[in-house]
């Protein structure tokens, strides 16, 4: 998937399962191989990840697709998975 990394900024993430994940504010690069390597994501929800920090970066191997919004798988064993099992 091409695209200008700017159409990236300012896109909200939802996993695959329709939840919130947060909102892109930069991207990561690996410059020698001159791809995204990962997303870094502000205002996000806590109940995925168990961090306090201001973000969090996500993989690229884990975006679905990018279109109006991004898509994501859901993360493994994240806070609040079991929760959603019952």
């Amino acid at each position: 998937m091409r695209a200008e990394i700017t159409s990236l900024l300012g896109l909200e993430v939802y996993t695959q399962k329709g939840v919130y994940v947060g909102k892109v504010e930069d991207a990561v690069l690996d410059s020698d191989q001159g791809v995204i390597s990962g997303l870094a994501l502000g205002r996000v929800n806590r109940s995925l990840f168990d961090q306090k920090g201001r973000g969090v970066i996500v993989p690229y191997r884990w975006i679905m697709a990018v279109g109006d919004i991004v898509l994501m798988r859901h993360p493994a064993g994240s806070k609040g998975e079991k929760d959603e099992r019952r």
